[in-house]
C-alpha cells in the first residue's frame, strides 16, 4: 500500500495509505460495463481506463460513430475520453495484468437449465471472468463486482482466484449498479448513492477505501456507504425487488380503477404526495420490463426458497405473477375489443423498447404482446426509433414465434404514421416522447373504422384523442 496523491489536492481519508488507482480494467462492454467506465475516465483524467469483451463486435461498436448502448448524452462524453484515457478493447488479458482495479461486469441471465432452473441467477460467466484474471494477474489487485449477483457471490470469486493463481493477490469488493436506462448518464453524474462492500479486515477495508477515492473526484464522500460485502451484494437485489413490487402493486391497482371508474392518475398523484409513499415507481403502464427487475426478483424468490422461506418465496413471487398478468390484461383487452377477433387485421405497434430513451429490449413488454397477438393472428406493424429490426426479430424468435409468422405477419416501419396507415388499432408500448407530437388527425383518417388506440403508458391525452373520433384505452382509466 502506498499514499495515495490526486491531481487537484487531498482529500480526508479514514486512513493515511491506501492504493494509488492509476488503471482500471472492467472486464464486460455492456449497458453497465461502457457508461460506468466512461463516466469514470471522465471525471478522473489521470486514470487509465480499460473495457474489454471477448465480443469483437461489440467492442467495434463502441469505437464506433454509433454506440451499442443508446443513452441520452453518452456520445459526447464517451468521444470526449475515448482515446486519450479510455480504450475499448478485446485484449483482455493484457488489460487485466495492467490494472490495479478491476471491474468484472458480465451477464448474470436468469438460468434456463439445471438446477435453479428459471429462477436462480447463472454465474458461468462470472466465474469465467474469475479464471481470466487468476490466469493471469500478478501483485496486488481489486476485484470489483459490477454485475447483479447473489448474495455471498464474493466469496466464491475468491475462491476461484485464490486457488488459481500463483502471482496475484486479491481483494473482492462489491459495487453494484443502481443506474435506470434512459438516465444512466444522469445516474452516474449525480447518483443517489455509490455503496461499497468489502471484508472487515485491515486489507479489505484499505481496497474499499481505494475504490471509494476514485468515485471521490466528484462525489461527495457522505453519498459513499460502506458496508460488509454481503449486505452490498443483498441490497441491490432488494432495491429493484421493492422498485418492482411498487409498479406491481399500482398496476393491480390499475384493474380496480377500469372497473369502478376511478382514475389511475388521480390515485398516483393521491398517494404518491403522501412523504411516507413517494411519487416515483407509481405510474400505471403495461408492465415492467428491462434487464434487472424479473431477473433480480426470480434469484430472490430463488434465494428464500433455497434458505427455507417458502412464504416470503410466494411474496415476491406474486410481484412477479402481477406483472405478467398485466401484460397478458392488456393483449386480452386489445384482443376483445376489436370484436373478439384480430385474424388478418393490422395493429399498430408504437415502441418496442421497455421504455423510452434506451434501446435496450430485455423483458420488454412489448414482446409479450406482439406474441400474444401474432399467435391470434394479427399483422403487426411496428415502430420505435432506436430498437432495430434484427433484435425484435431475435427477441420474438426466442419467446416461441416461429420464423415463418414473422415473415408473414410483421412489418418493420420507420414512423409512426407508417405503423398506422390502414391500422385497424395502435398499441402505445414505450413512452417515447416522439408519440405525443404526431399528426393524431391524419393518422385517424388513414385507419379503418371505428380506428381504435390502446395507450399502454398512459401518455396520450384521452379528450383530445376522442374528440377525433379514436375509441380510446388507457391503463386504470374507466
Amino acid at each position: 500500500m502506498i499514499e495515495r496523491l490526486t491531481k487537484g489536492g487531498s482529500v480526508k481519508r479514514k486512513r493515511d495509505v491506501i492504493m494509488l488507482v492509476k488503471k482500471i480494467c472492467c472486464i464486460g462492454a455492456g449497458y453497465v460495463g461502457g457508461p460506468t467506465m466512461a463516466m469514470i475516465a471522465a471525471k478522473c483524467p489521470y486514470i487509465e481506463v480499460k473495457v474489454v469483451d471477448i465480443n469483437a463486435e461489440r467492442i467495434a461498436a463502441w469505437n464506433s460513430n454509433v454506440l451499442p448502448v443508446y443513452e441520452p448524452g453518452l456520445d459526447e462524453i464517451v468521444k470526449k475520453a475515448r482515446g486519450k484515457n479510455l480504450f475499448f478493447s478485446t485484449d483482455v488479458d493484457e488489460a487485466i495484468k495492467g490494472a490495479d482495479v478491476i471491474f468484472v461486469s458480465v451477464g448474470t441471465p436468469t438460468k434456463t437449465y439445471g438446477m435453479g432452473a428459471g429462477k436462480a441467477a447463472d454465474l458461468c460467466y462470472i466465474e469465467g471472468a474469475a479464471r481470466m484474471i487468476a490466469k493471469v494477474a500478478k501483485g496486488p489487485k481489486i476485484i470489483v463486482e459490477k454485475s447483479t449477483i447473489p448474495v455471498r457471490t464474493a466469496e466464491a470469486i475468491k475462491t476461484i482466484l485464490e486457488a488459481n493463481s500463483k502471482e496475484g493477490t486479491f481483494q473482492v469488493l462489491s459495487n453494484p449498479e443502481f443506474l435506470a436506462e434512459g438516465t444512466a448518464v444522469e445516474d452516474l453524474t449525480n447518483p443517489d448513492r455509490i455503496l461499497i462492500g468489502g471484508e472487515s479486515n485491515r486489507e479489505g477495508q484499505d481496497a474499499v477505501e481505494s475504490l471509494a477515492s476514485v468515485y471521490q473526484n466528484w462525489i461527495p464522500n457522505e453519498r459513499i456507504i460502506r458496508t460488509n460485502i454481503w449486505s452490498s451484494e443483498l441490497s441491490k437485489l432488494v432495491a429493484n425487488a421493492f422498485l418492482a413490487q411498487r409498479i406491481s402493486s399500482i398496476n393491480s391497482i390499475s384493474a380496480l380503477c377500469e372497473k369502478t371508474e376511478a382514475d389511475i392518475g388521480e390515485v398516483t398523484n393521491a398517494i404518491g404526495m403522501d412523504s411516507r409513499i413517494g411519487s416515483k415507481f407509481l405510474k400505471a403502464s403495461v408492465g415492467f420490463g428491462g434487464s434487472c427487475f424479473q431477473k433480480d426478483l426470480l434469484n430472490l424468490v430463488y434465494l428464500c426458497g433455497h434458505f427455507g422461506l417458502p412464504e416470503v418465496a410466494s411474496y415476491w413471487q406474486s410481484v412477479i405473477d402481477m406483472n405478467e398478468w398485466q401484460k397478458a390484461r392488456f393483449s386480452a383487452k386489445i384482443v376483445h375489443t376489436l370484436f373478439n377477433t384480430v385474424r388478418g387485421k393490422k395493429i399498430g405497434i408504437w415502441g418496442f423498447a421497455f421504455k423510452k430513451d434506451t434501446n435496450d429490449t430485455r423483458e420488454s413488454a412489448a414482446i409479450y404482446i406482439c406474441r400474444d397477438l401474432i399467435m391470434e393472428g394479427a399483422n403487426v406493424a411496428i415502430y420505435d426509433p432506436q430498437v432495430g429490426k434484427e433484435e425484435i426479430i431475435a427477441d420474438l424468435l426466442y419467446f416461441g414465434i416461429k420464423r415463418e409468422k414473422l415473415e408473414k405477419q410483421i412489418t418493420f416501419c420507420s414512423s409512426c404514421e407508417e405503423a398506422s396507415d390502414n391500422a385497424h388499432g395502435i398499441a402505445i408500448l414505450t413512452e417515447w416522447e416522439e408519440f405525443k407530437d404526431v399528426d393524431f388527425n391524419k393518422i385517424y383518417k388513414n385507419m379503418f373504422k371505428p380506428a381504435f388506440m390502446f395507450d399502454g403508458r398512459n401518455m396520450i391525452d384521452a379528450k383530445t384523442i376522442k374528440g377525433l373520433g379514436f375509441e380510446f384505452y388507457a391503463i386504470g382509466k374507466g
